[in-house]
């Protein structure tokens, strides 16, 4: 029974490594395009840009709700303690979603304010992937721990590092957004964003050196995981693939007839962004306080949620994958959502 119990923990840290995963890159580019928004002052070039992200932009979020409820269920002692530490960044978070989705509808029907329902998109887009970095950047850093709950202040998630980290989603989600517009426009549109790629990703690297050197200086466990012998062994290639990423990012941005590479490359950029964040913290789900089997709930619970996600995890990635099917290609001017 220990054994089974410690193999559903596994599993549902992987679903929920799955989930934000997915999330960060579907949802990603999306609030990547209103992060770009300002760099697009003509109406024409932004309903191209709401064009090429409208038909699913709302199934994107799917991915949120799954992580997030997924870890309320299956580690209710991480979701306890780290609830209540970032009750102020999640809200804004939630908040900026929900006023971006009011904003994405009603720039549409409403013409004579369509300049305020843009600059709420921009608004909502800038704010919700700068709290999903200061989240990622507090529980980083680590929570104060009591017992089985939270033990600081309501404040303890706003320090340096969460707001170098804020700061890092924003411009890496304009990366994303920027090669989405290369791979789904054309013409001046998009020459425009693979112009914008370029500075974005300049930036985009400056930041994963400037995380990536501060990370280790966090925990003592984070750097012996990192730069101890014989561990650098095996953690060495992750920043080496990230040089070779990177460089292979700028010369696909640099030739003119590559569309989807730069967006697969940003893509592969973040995914080991995020497998290097695994490689710190597993198998803390708080780290470094408490692991994901210390939070787990009872093996019954994850085994009868299991069972349902099973079924709906597989059928949220074929109708998704479906919806992007349907609407691949390039979006032209005049076509599109309305």
């Amino acid at each position: 029974m220990i054994a089974h119990s410690a193999d559903l923990t596994l599993i549902w840290a992987g679903v929920i490594a799955f989930a934000v995963a997915a999330y960060v890159v579907l949802d990603g580019f999306d609030l990547g395009l209103g992060i770009l928004f300002p760099f697009f002052p003509e109406k024409h070039d932004r309903d191209v840009v709401m064009n090429t992200v409208a038909p699913v932009w709302d199934g994107n979020e799917t991915w949120l709700v799954l992580g997030g409820g997924g870890l309320f269920a299956a580690f209710p002692m991480a979701f306890a303690i780290l609830m209540p530490a970032l009750y102020l960044p999640v809200f804004a978070m939630l908040l900026a979603l929900v006023f971006r989705g009011v904003a994405f509808e009603f720039r549409w029907r409403s013409r004579r304010r369509a300049h305020w329902w843009d600059a709420s998109f921009i608004l909502g887009s800038i704010i919700a992937a700068f709290f999903q970095g200061v989240i990622l950047g507090a529980i980083l850093q680590g929570v104060a721990v009591d017992g089985r709950g939270y033990g600081g202040g309501a404040f303890d998630w706003c320090t340096g590092f969460s707001i170098l980290t804020g700061i890092a989603l924003v411009i890496g989600y304009g990366l994303l957004g920027a090669t989405w517009l290369v791979m789904k426009t054309g013409g001046a549109l998009q020459a425009h964003a693979r112009r914008l790629a370029r500075p974005f990703a300049i930036a985009t690297l400056f930041f994963i050196v400037a995380l990536s050197a501060a990370t280790p200086a966090l925990e003592p466990g984070y750097y012996q995981r990192w730069l101890s012998m014989p561990n650098l062994i095996f953690t060495a290639p992750v920043p080496i693939a990230v040089a070779a990423v990177v460089l292979l990012l700028f010369r696909s941005l640099a030739r003119g007839r590559d569309e989807v590479r730069p967006f697969l490359l940003a893509l592969a950029l973040f995914g080991l962004c995020f497998l290097g964040l695994g490689i710190s913290i597993f198998p803390y789900v708080v780290p470094v306080r408490v692991t994901i089997w210390e939070a787990a709930a009872p093996a019954i619970s994850q085994a009868f949620m299991l069972a349902g996600t099973v079924v709906l995890v597989p059928l949220i990635l074929a109708y998704t994958g479906y919806a992007y099917w349907v609407f691949r290609g390039k979006v032209e001017p005049g076509q599109g959502y309305h």
